[in-house]
């Protein structure tokens, strides 16, 4: 698996498949290049390229957690574009992956040729962030993966209602791995919650409206899961009036955060291409 080495001095790994425009494709905040896993085969015209952000998946945990930010993460982007030798990219990110993808807009707009936002917006409404705190950092009680899928699949009723088994089940597997002395483990470091109370209690927040408006001139695409307890409507449509070209659609039977094979996902991301090439 190809790992490239950053400038101070940690290993990532990343995935590099496909001929033709490149898709930089970044995750969630606990998650790893397994998020894109239903979208990759309906880009088979595309370069795609997928990170392990620091701490993640099958890249190198960091000896200074607070590392573990949108903008060292996004830095660690960008060197990996270097690395790559590629100018200039279509940038998907989902949930962590889309503030990225805000920051960028400002410290590296040269580099993004469009951006699509998945789940993810300026605003993030508290029961989600409390949702994302209740569990970031925790060893999950589950006896096995089996278990941990019979848990997502519970857990998601309401916001995922027609989802079958055996995709929560390869679900489990992307955000956990079986322990040897039994249970299972995390795919990332527990210090990201850590990380997360630190930066909190570090002083003014970032203005991520600010940030959003970076995006106002590169070609943007949001997609949004109906049932998503972390990025409400009332903010997309904030979104869409201060970015009037924004691409916006909605995915039914979708939470935080679709998976980006339905058709409303593919759609817009299709929108996006064009718009953007």
């Amino acid at each position: 698996m190809p790992h490239f080495t950053t400038t101070d001095g940690l290993s990532l790994h990343y995935t590099d498949e496909g001929t033709g425009t490149p898709i930089l494709c970044l995750a969630g905040l606990t998650r790893n290049v397994t998020d894109f896993t239903y979208l990759v085969p309906h880009l088979s015209d595309h370069r795609v390229i997928r990170l392990d952000y620091r701490g993640r998946g099958q890249s190198d945990h960091a000896e200074d957690y607070m590392t573990y930010n949108i903008l060292r993460e996004g830095q660690d982007a960008i060197e990996l574009l270097d690395h790559l030798g590629i100018e200039k990219t279509i940038l998907i990110g989902t949930s962590r992956g889309g503030l990225i993808a805000m920051a960028l807009s400002h410290s590296n707009p040269d580099r993004l040729a469009g951006v699509v936002l998945n789940d993810i917006g300026p605003e993030v409404a508290p029961i989600g962030i409390q949702r994302i705190m209740d569990y970031v950092g925790k060893t999950p009680p589950f006896a096995n993966l089996d278990a941990a899928a019979d848990a997502l699949a519970a857990g998601h009723a309401q916001d995922f209602p027609d989802i079958p088994l055996t995709r929560w089940r390869e679900q489990a597997e992307f955000m956990w791995q079986d322990a040897p002395s039994g249970g299972i483990v995390l795919r990332y470091d527990p210090r990201l919650r850590d990380a997360l109370v630190g930066q909190a209690g570090a002083g003014e927040a970032v203005d991520l409206w600010a940030l959003f408006d970076g995006l106002k001139p590169i070609p943007t695409a949001s997609i949004r899961g109906e049932n998503s307890d972390l990025f409400t409507a009332e903010t997309q449509a904030q979104m869409q009036t201060r970015h009037p070209g924004m691409i916006t659609v909605v995915v039914p039977n979708r939470g935080h955060v679709p998976f980006l094979d339905e058709p409303q996902s593919l759609a817009a991301i299709r929108q996006l291409l064009d718009k953007a090439l």
